[in-house]
């Protein structure tokens, strides 16, 4: 069984979270330019097992695409014509950046520190893989 990844993809930076070889843990991996996303996920996928990875969804809270939807979905695409072999999955992002910013007030991050926007994408990333991870337990205890 391989990790799960999961991409907060944005225009100017990429938030990633991988988890450990058990599915167990979702850890921070860190935050990469987006210009050099495809590199990097090469490289890591070449030291890594990964069976899926899981992308933000960009909603509003009308469930509608937010503006940025559009930049995530060539994204994907892309993604799953350089990986087709990993399964791709989205899943809903709305709140994650809110959630992550909190986080970092709940961990007692000074103010300076929690105006660094790449560790708010990379807090992201982790939850989004949380809440994946969540969503996979829940269906496992429903059948």
């Amino acid at each position: 069984m391989g990790r799960i990844m999961a991409i907060d993809y944005g225009q100017k930076r990429v938030g990633l979270a991988a988890t450990d070889m058990l599915r167990m843990i979702a850890s921070p991996i860190g935050t990469i330019h987006s210009k050099d996303i495809f590199p990097y996920l090469t490289d890591y996928l070449k030291k890594n097992i990964v069976d899926c990875i899981v992308v933000g969804k960009p909603k509003q809270l009308d469930n509608s695409d937010s503006q940025s939807a559009a930049i995530t979905e060539a994204f994907v695409k892309n993604l799953k014509k350089n990986f087709p072999l990993i399964e791709i999955v989205r899943i809903d992002e709305r709140f994650t950046s809110k959630m992550a910013f909190q986080t970092m007030i709940d961990s007692g991050l000074k103010k300076k520190d929690r105006q660094n926007k790449a560790l708010v994408d990379t807090i992201s990333a982790v939850i989004i893989l949380q809440s994946y991870m969540e969503m996979l337990d829940f269906n496992k205890k429903q059948l």
